[in-house]
């Protein structure tokens, strides 16, 4: 490991890929050095990313961050599946047998925070408002210019560079990967609302509207989300509670796409600069942990070579199933949803089902980390 600790490592974004390289990295005793164009982590109130899942969670035991999680985080016990309000399906997570629940709800900006408590710990703080302009498009010997906040510049040239900077990535876009797919013809809105009272939160239920669905999940204790693909499906909502107040709103249009490689050369991506795809499944943030641990394992086994071969599977297995998943609640042909409401009562009674949607939701369909004894 002597030689691979004193290699130059240069990790552009600071969300929860880039921090949890940058985490998993530092146990392994390898410094990095992270900056970010964000002023800091995430608003609590815009965290797009809800759920973490059993195979994030079983990734960062580790570290610490898995313990900090589980004390802050909602378990979810149900998800639900209705038809105008006719339930249709429902699959209880108490039956799924792993040491996690397959999906924990906690927004996006505090698990970020939970990860940059414990990568302090080890004396690393990302360079906040610190913006990456790539100087050089040689994948061999990569060159950057980094712009900070008081305006100073300054030219650095890494052994490795790993861009973990979304999905408008800048490091993607400069050295030369592709970055091929499709976009969905239709949006999805969102609005969060805050209630008077506690509002149960145990669940996620998706509702066909027949055409179009919609979607509630639990935030926190008193915060709800709605999630639909009809533009006017606030008027549509059953709140449990006296609304409050509305949190946040906004709107979005979902891409499939990943890159052709993961790795050029001594240039890494990871999380969203390497792949997008729909929310469905709860799957980004999660599958953008996987990809920065089994980098981090690789970087210390001296193996970084192998990134690309062994993560890029994996990838094209979630980008498969939430492209079918999206697919499948967002059906408008009158026949086919009639069809799923016929079928998916009948999956009620079919255990090998619901085994196989919460083994996809607790992040179990792709290889478990090698490094961890008994992962699942």
């Amino acid at each position: 490991m002597g030689e691979t600790s004193e290699k130059s490592i240069l990790i552009a974004g600071a969300g929860p890929t880039g921090l949890a390289l940058a985490l998993e990295l530092a146990r392994r005793g390898i410094k990095s050095r992270l900056v970010a164009k964000a002023a800091g982590p995430a608003p609590l109130h815009e965290s797009r990313a809800l759920g973490v899942n059993a195979r994030t969670l079983t990734l960062l035991e580790a570290s610490g961050v898995s313990a900090l999680i589980l004390a802050k985080a909602r378990r979810l016990t149900k998800f639900k599946i209705a038809s105008s309000g006719k339930p249709l399906l429902t699959i209880e997570t108490e039956s799924f047998r792993s040491r996690y629940c397959p999906i924990q709800i906690l927004p996006q900006g505090q698990t970020e925070r939970f990860l940059l408590q414990r990568l302090l710990a080890f004396g690393i703080t990302p360079e906040w408002s610190a913006e990456l302009i790539p100087a050089s498009g040689d994948v061999q010997k990569p060159v950057v210019t980094l712009q900070h906040a008081d305006g100073r510049t300054e030219t650095v040239e890494p052994d490795l560079l790993i861009g973990t900077d979304g999905a408008h990535s800048a490091v993607r876009q400069a050295f030369g990967f592709t970055f091929p797919g499709n976009a969905l013809e239709s949006r999805f809105f969102l609005a969060d609302y805050r209630y008077a009272q506690p509002v149960d939160t145990g669940f996620i239920e998706m509702n066909f509207l027949n055409p179009g669905v919609l979607g509630r999940l639990p935030v926190n204790e008193d915060t709800l989300r709605y999630l639909s693909t009809d533009a006017d499906f606030e008027t549509r909502i059953e709140h449990p509670a006296m609304v409050l107040e509305r949190t946040w709103a906004s709107d979005f249009r979902i891409s499939f796409r990943h890159v052709e490689t993961m790795s050029r050369g001594k240039v890494y991506l990871a999380g969203d600069a390497a792949h997008v795809h729909s929310p469905a499944g709860a799957r980004g943030m999660n599958l953008g942990i996987e990809d920065a641990c089994w980098l981090a394992w690789l970087i210390a086994e001296r193996r970084e070579q192998d990134y690309s071969a062994l993560r890029l599977p994996a990838v094209r297995t979630v980008l498969k199933d939430t492209r079918r998943n999206t697919a499948f609640i967002t059906l408008k042909n009158p026949i086919l949803t009639r069809l799923r409401s016929l079928l998916l009562p009948l999956a009620n009674h079919v255990p090998l089902i619901s085994n196989a949607f919460l083994r996809n939701a607790a992040g179990q369909d792709t290889p478990p980390p090698p490094w961890i004894p008994g992962a699942q």
